[in-house]
């Protein structure tokens, strides 16, 4: 259905716009309000196909995390140390800019520690992190200001309730937030400072060059000076040479459990699995690596295989000795780069990206903005 605009409607929300971000999602507002606070003047149009930006930015854990030991151990095994602790810099710098943007109250961030867990199928892996730690440990310091943020913790196993888990690592430094509130409080905060938004709005066409153009599904034909993709998972259908992959992730949350006895964040099997505590819920989530095929893909849905699996950790190893009922199940889009940093680049004439961010959009939101921010601004 084509929308025939009012003449209010054009010069409020389409006409003499500086700059056009595509997708409404973590990246995206992150970006509005970086470049608002340095140009006030500028005209910010956000596009969003959807009712809310359900990519992944209000669909993810909620996990407020930089690296586990084993993933960071096994960043090293393909890039030099400085490589690795940039970025890790990026996503603790990232959190820091976040939380003082939005404040811990309003997103309800709290620090329970994030905890990985070990098998004792998993010795070898468990004794590589030992292995590495005081290493990891004096890298992570320098970063975070903390004399040890990953240490020991097979104390904790037993309080938890967790059965055939054999050692814990704790990362001190871990929190997790309320994804729901992190976005309300920055499309707030965006729209405080006049960003505008247009909502259930898809884009099928962008055409680069001195004067760009973006042709959409009402008809609405969009002449920015500027346009952004911050599109992630969902970039490809747009333009192809971004180079990220969609990679779908499997979500489940039960109902309230009287007792829960874990809190904090976990992280297992290299963070292929992950699950918290919501209020006295548990929130348990991945098994991509079951299906890497077929879950490269940014259709949303649940399958048998994984959710069974997740159904399964949760019944042995989470809550053995406990009763509870799956209250929700959804899924989510990430964006996977071909490297682990995340794309931010120019694609063609007038037309940049911001895409990538490989599950770690709650860390390197804020950072990647700013980015986004000072190259879109450059040559406006």
């Amino acid at each position: 259905m084509e929308y025939n605009l009012s003449y209010w409607e054009r010069r409020q929300f389409i006409d003499k716009i500086d700059v056009c971000i595509v997708g409404a999602g973590l990246v995206g507002l992150h970006t509005a309000i970086a470049i608002k606070l340095k140009h006030p003047v500028c005209r910010i149009l956000l596009l969003e196909r959807g009712p809310l930006p359900y990519g992944a930015s209000t669909r993810n854990a909620g996990f407020a995390c930089f690296g586990s030991i084993s993933e960071l151990l096994d960043d090293l095994k393909d890039e030099d140390e400085t490589r690795v602790f940039t970025r890790v810099k990026k996503r603790w710098d990232g959190l820091n800019k976040l939380r003082k943007l939005t404040g811990d109250a309003a997103i309800k961030y709290e620090t329970h520690g994030g905890f990985e867990l070990f098998k004792p199928s998993d010795a070898e892996q468990y004794h590589t992190c030992l292995t590495g730690m005081e290493k990891i440990n004096r890298l992570t310091g320098e970063i975070t200001g903390l004399k040890t943020v990953y240490r020991e913790a097979d104390d904790r196993i037993k309080p938890f309730g967790f059965k055939g888990v054999s050692q814990l690592i704790e990362n001190s430094a871990e929190g997790q937030l309320d994804t729901g509130r992190m976005m309300q409080v920055l499309e707030a905060k965006a729209r405080q400072l006049g960003v505008l938004f247009l909502n259930g709005i898809t884009v099928t066409t962008i055409h680069p060059g001195n004067n760009p153009e973006i042709e959409t599904d009402k008809g609405i034909k969009i002449l920015p000076a500027k346009i952004l993709l911050t599109t992630n998972g969902f970039s490809a259908r747009l333009m192809k040479n971004t180079g990220v992959q969609p990679a779908r992730a499997q979500v489940l949350i039960t109902k309230p459990i009287e007792h829960l006895k874990c809190k904090g964040t976990f992280h297992y099997d290299k963070g292929y699995y992950y699950f918290r505590n919501v209020n006295n819920r548990i929130l348990l989530g991945g098994g991509r690596n079951m299906d890497f095929a077929g879950e490269t893909t940014d259709t949303f849905g649940i399958t048998t295989l994984i959710q069974s699996r997740l159904d399964s950790m949760l019944n042995e190893m989470i809550l053995p000795d406990q009763e509870y009922t799956v209250d929700m199940r959804w899924s989510g889009i990430m964006g996977m780069g071909p490297t682990r940093e995340p794309t931010t680049k120019e694609l063609l004439e007038n037309v940049y990206c911001a895409v990538g961010m490989g599950g770690m959009g709650v860390a390197i939101g804020a950072v990647v903005g700013e980015e986004a921010a000072q190259l879109v601004m450059n040559d406006l």
